[in-house]
């Protein structure tokens, strides 16, 4: 019995969602999909932001999407893509942390260090549009 029940609570401890997923799944999912891949011409995919966080000013830019969103031409894997993301500023700190945390582990297999609510409550500080945001993005190659 107390096998079965080790395995009931073990199980159940690994099927429940992170923060970071949760927030994902409410909020980026329908535009970016489940597996991050986006939607041909509509939403880029996010499995390159290893190549963005790593970059200078890159961490910054990253919480600057999720909060003031980006509108204007971007180019991800040589396609560009000209839609509107919204702005996400009525997450919390540690939620804007989280989903970022969540989409670097998993869909960009990146091994920079993790976002705190510290780095977010920063870039909050700071006025920015959709189209400032998309300007202070970092080239990456």
């Amino acid at each position: 019995m107390r096998k079965i029940l080790f395995l009931v609570v073990f199980l159940g401890l690994g099927l429940a969602q992170s923060e970071g997923a949760k927030v994902y799944s409410a909020n980026c999912q329908t535009c970016h999909q489940a597996n991050g891949q986006g939607l041909p011409g509509a939403f880029p995919p996010l499995t390159h932001l290893d190549k963005v966080v790593q970059a200078k000013g890159g961490r910054a830019y990253l919480i600057r999407v999720v909060l003031y969103g980006l509108q204007g031409p971007l180019t991800v894997g040589g396609k560009t893509f000209n839609g509107v993301m919204p702005p996400f500023r009525q997450l919390k700190d540690r939620e804007v942390a989280a989903v970022l945390n969540h989409v670097l582990a998993v869909f960009a297999k990146s091994k920079a260090k993790p976002f705190t609510p510290e780095e977010v409550k920063a870039q909050r500080a700071r006025a920015f549009s959709p189209q400032k945001a998309l300007k202070s993005r970092p080239p990456v190659k």
